[in-house]
Order: C-alpha cells, then sequence, then structure tokens
C-alpha cells in the first residue's frame, strides 16, 4: 500500500469514527431528552457543531443517519428474508418477527424519536418515510395471502407498528416482578394478532 492510500484510508477511518460518535451521541441525547439539539449533540460527541453539518448536512440528515443504525443494530437487513418465503404465511411471520427485533433495539430512543414526530414537522418527514417502506412491505406480503380481508395490509402494517410492539411488552411489564421486559417479548403476541385479523392458522401451521 502506497503512503498517499495509508493516508486516505486513515482519514476515512477517522471519519467513519467521528460520524459514528456523532450518531450515538444523537441517540443517547435523544432517548434523555426527548428532542433533538445540534449543539447538544456536537457536545456531546466533542466536535464543532459545523462538523456535524458537513457530516449529515442537517438535522433530518442526522436523523436519518440514527434510524439507518438503529435498523443496522436492529438486523432490518433479514427483512428481505420475509419476501423469499414460499409460504405466505411464513413471510408475514417472518416480518412480524425481524420488525419485532428492530423495535427492540433501543425502546426508549424509538418512544422518543416517534414521540417527536408528532411535534417536529422535519422529524415526522423521516419518520413518515420511513413508515411507508413498512406499509409498502405490508401490502406485498399481504397481497399474497388467500382469502385475507380487502384491508390486510392496513391491518397488517398497524399492527406492526413500533405502539403495537411497545403496549403489549407494558402489559408483560407489568405483570414482572421489577418489570423490564424486553420489547421482543411483544413478538409472538403480535404474531397471534396478525394471523386471527388477517385469518391464518391459529397454531402457525
Amino acid at each position: 500500500m502506497s503512503p498517499r492510500s495509508y493516508r486516505m484510508g486513515q482519514r476515512q477511518a477517522e471519519v467513519d469514527e467521528t460520524r459514528a460518535r456523532i450518531v450515538a451521541a444523537a441517540r443517547a441525547h435523544l432517548a434523555e431528552t426527548g428532542g433533538v439539539s445540534l449543539d447538544a449533540v456536537a457536545r456531546r460527541a466533542d466536535v464543532a457543531r459545523a462538523t456535524v453539518y458537513y457530516q449529515f448536512g442537517s438535522k433530518a440528515g442526522l436523523l436519518e443517519a440514527v434510524c439507518d443504525s438503529l435498523a443496522e443494530q436492529g438486523g432490518m437487513a433479514r427483512l428481505a428474508e420475509a419476501f423469499t418465503q414460499a409460504d405466505p404465511w411464513a413471510a408475514v411471520d417472518r416480518f412480524v418477527e425481524v420488525m419485532g427485533g428492530f423495535w427492540a433495539v433501543d425502546r426508549v430512543c424509538t418512544r422518543r424519536l416517534r414521540a417527536l414526530a408528532a411535534l417536529d414537522e422535519e422529524v415526522g418527514r423521516v419518520i413518515a418515510d420511513r413508515d411507508a417502506r413498512r406499509r409498502e412491505g405490508a401490502a406485498v406480503l399481504a397481497g399474497r395471502l388467500p382469502d385475507a380481508p380487502a384491508d390486510a395490509a392496513r391491518l397488517l402494517f398497524v399492527l406492526t407498528a413500533f405502539e403495537t410492539y411497545d403496549a403489549l411488552a407494558a402489559e408483560a411489564e407489568a405483570g414482572t416482578v421489577g418489570g423490564g421486559a424486553d420489547l421482543a417479548v411483544a413478538t409472538p403476541a403480535v404474531t397471534r394478532l396478525v394471523r386471527a385479523a388477517l385469518g391464518g392458522p391459529a397454531d402457525g401451521s
């Protein structure tokens, strides 16, 4: 490797590390405060505010990166598996499972992010775009189901929302000594709800 190539590789590694540090700071700040302040994120990441703008362009760009970070950590790449299942109900089950794993990654951060979307138009656009992708996937999978109700796509979209898993996990926590049930515990319940609503076999066969 030439000295120039080495320096370029080193610089890219430093840029990647800085980006990761800023995204981690944004996630922590959002979880703690329920808001997104670029000044606060910059201080937390120990970088200049201009660096945040240089790396992400805007608050929306930073939030996109936060969502990408959650998606990567939550295994959203596995969502493609749902669309390669030969059995349509197995495909829906995988969709529910992967979404449950994704929502469970950082429950507090995701809750704050979605709550903020209702108040901040810029945040709302980021979340709406992500939800639109899930809506499209739900429509594809629902369209494969035999004898599904006319509103199957809408039902699948609503039942795989973060709020559904979060509410079911909260109920599980209410019955747990000390609380603390993981959000992923809601996945079997969501699977049953989806199958019941969409007319699938209740036993998962």
